[in-house]
């Protein structure tokens, strides 16, 4: 049971947190046409962001106390939020390169 609350915990985490980060960052986008193309992007790079959030915090205070708890490792984490980045900015690069 708790683990089907923990899953159910991180679908509401990643709706709320994800809807709100695409909020702004998707409204940066709509600013020049040629960048809406490439706005999976930034929707990837939101759900990498999330994925390092919850492993390195947000695991640790939910309903799940098994095994595999283990927060990522710190050259992981920091190539995952730099990737994560450039992701956000690629569609704008994207864009003018082939506007």
């Amino acid at each position: 049971m708790r683990t089907l609350l923990e899953i159910l915990r991180i679908i509401i985490v990643f709706g709320i947190l994800g809807s709100i980060c695409w909020a702004i960052i998707g409204n940066l986008y709509t600013i020049n046409g040629a960048t809406e193309t490439y706005t999976w992007l930034g929707a990837l790079a939101i759900f990498i962001l999330l994925f390092v959030l919850y492993r390195n915090k947000l695991q640790f205070s939910g309903w799940y106390s098994g095994k595999g708890r283990y927060k990522l490792h710190k050259k992981v984490s920091f190539t995952l939020i730099l990737l994560s980045s450039l992701l956000i900015i690629l569609p704008f690069i994207l864009g003018y390169l082939f506007s």
